[in-house]
Formats: structure tokens, sequence, C-alpha cells
């Protein structure tokens, strides 16, 4: 199969706390490596008090001090919320500190609310919609110090390409922006899949090659519950299932236990928002999570695999993932 990689939502659980999630992450992160994962991202969110990972440049030199090859990064960083210099100059230090291994990726929406987002001292007017020249001023801050050039960012200057540069989702406006600037595309199939074939056919088509990058990269995306049992998968995939009906209903909580029968107990409306949210998931037994990854990959063509398992034991979480390599590894 194609190459495989970790995005990690640093997940705090019912009854655990963020510690704890971030030092499984850099647990599940140690492990990853060794099983092959060629990635680890780590995503920003604010306001969520099931995800531990807002503050998510330390999140990440948390992880890639607890590991030596693979390669950790943001999945991602929302630019809206912050000065491109300042994620330069995080970044920079980032690849300081671990060169060669670290990414960026790069994403339009604010990643919470509009209270949180004021809270995080960004107006909300005109942010996003800057988000092409934010993109455009922090790739320049990695190229090395120009002549006349009075803002520099130290650590950041000359670390060139080493710094992967991702542009991330859901819609088709990432995959257009990706296409013009030469850049890999990582798109959100894993909450959002419903445009993932237009995205990913707008994103090769309008694709120019680059200084960074020759030809279009594409990552996609999926939600991954792996268990012995396709029984046993399904049972782990009700906290995920809750999480995402409680979100939706505007309540977001720690990631809870799972539950016996709880999808079919939903209403037909929560229900058919999961099966829209879930439709590119690899949820089953290894025989099962390697015939739903091969229909994706036949669909849609990606480079790139990023699997994301939300499961409140952490140990089944780590089952999952090495059941998932397995897989990947053996190929089809």
């Amino acid at each position: 199969m194609i190459p495989f990689a970790v995005l990690d939502l640093a997940p705090i659980v019912e009854g655990g706390d963020a510690g704890l999630s971030l030092r499984r992450s850099a647990d599940l992160a140690r492990h990853a490596e060794g099983w092959g994962y060629t990635r680890f991202w780590l995503a920003e969110h604010h306001n969520m008090p099931g995800i531990a990972s807002a503050a998510t440049s330390i999140a990440i030199a948390h992880v890639a001090a607890a590991t030596s090859r693979i390669r950790v990064g943001a999945g991602g960083i929302m630019l809206p919320n912050h000065a491109p210099l300042v994620v330069a100059e995080q970044f920079g230090t980032l690849h300081a500190l671990h060169p060669g291994r670290i990414d960026l990726g790069l994403g339009r929406a604010p990643g919470t609310d509009p209270h949180t987002a004021h809270a995080l001292r960004r107006t909300l007017v005109g942010d996003v919609d800057r988000f092409p020249e934010d993109v455009v001023e922090l790739l320049g801050y990695f190229d090395p110090p120009q002549p006349g050039q009075r803002v520099h960012a130290y650590p950041g200057a000359g670390a060139g390409h080493d710094i992967e540069v991702w542009i991330l989702g859901s819609s088709l406006f990432g995959a257009e922006l990706a296409a013009g600037l030469g850049l890999p595309y990582a798109f959100a199939s894993h909450f959002a899949p419903a445009l993932l074939m237009e995205a990913a056919d707008i994103y090769r088509r309008a694709f120019r090659p680059s200084p960074r990058l020759a030809r279009p990269r594409l990552m996609l995306g999926v939600n991954l519950i792996a268990a012995d049992t396709d029984e046993e998968a399904r049972f782990l995939l009700t906290s995920l299932q809750q999480a995402f009906v409680n979100l939706r209903s505007g309540r977001p909580t720690p990631l809870p236990p799972p539950v016996e029968g709880y999808a079919e107990r939903l209403p037909e409306r929560q229900a058919a928002m999961l099966a829209d949210i879930l439709a590119c998931a690899a949820i089953g037994s290894p025989d099962t999570v390697r015939r739903r990854l091969q229909e994706l990959i036949d669909r849609a063509h990606p480079d790139e695999l990023i699997l994301t398992a939300q499961i409140h034991d952490h140990a089944s979480r780590l089952r999952s993932f090495e059941l998932a390599a397995s897989v990947c590894s053996s190929g089809p």
C-alpha cells in the first residue's frame, strides 16, 4: 500500500486529563515510529474539552522529543488564529531542535467558535480571506534572508524545504490554493468526505509545479477503528459516534467510553449525520480495514493516508494502529 501516517487529536477521555492525554500521544508516537508510520500530526482545536493539543507547537515538541525518526507536525495550524511570523518562528524552532523531521499543515478555518476566536485576539473580519496571502508570507520566512528584507524569522530563516508545508482543507478552496502554490494537499475526508472526489480532481488538474513540489501529492484523512473482530470495532466506534453527536449538538465533551447498542438507539437524523461523516472510515477486523482502505485508494488514488483513531481505551487505540500498520505494510 501507499505510505501511512497518524493524525492524533490528543483525546482527553472521560475520567482523564490533558496530562494523561499528552503522555499517551507520546507513547502512541513511539509505537507508530516502530510500526512504520511516516508522520505523526497533531491538530489545533480550542475550547474543546476533549482535545489536549490546543498549544499545537508545544505538543509537537513533546512528541518529537519522545521519538527519533518519524516526521512530526501539525495537521494543522489554523493560520487565521496566528500571525505568520509567529508560526514561522515556532516551526523554525522545532526544525532547529529536530532538523528534517518537522511538517507544517495549514488550515483556513478558525478551528473554533466565534467567541473563542475573539478570545484568541483575532478580529473576525478579513482573516479567513487573507489566508492565501498569509500562506505566502509564511513561506517567505523560511527562505534565506534577502537584501532589504526588514523582518526575519529567527529561528526559521533558511529552513527552506526541510519544513514540509501542506495545505489542509475540507472544501474546494484548499484544493485550488494548494494547486496554485504547488504545495502538497491533505483533504479532511475523516470528517467532511462529501467533496473528496471533486477536490482531488481540482487539485490534480490545476497543480502548478513549484520549487517545493514537482508533482501533486494528495493525502487523505481516514477514521480508523481496527480490532480483532468487526463486532469489537463497532463497539469501540461508539465513543467517536457519541463525540460527533455531542459536538454537533453544541455540547462538546471529553471522549466518552463505548456503549453497547448506541448506534441502534440514535434518531434517524443523527444516524444519517454519522453515516455522512464516516463515509471514508475503515472500521472492523484487519480484513475489513484492508478492504475499506483499498476501496478508498482505488477510488481517489491518494499518495498517502493519514489515519486517526478516537478510541477511549489507550491499549485498544494502540492495537488499532498496530493492526492498521500490519494491513498497510502488507499491501492489498
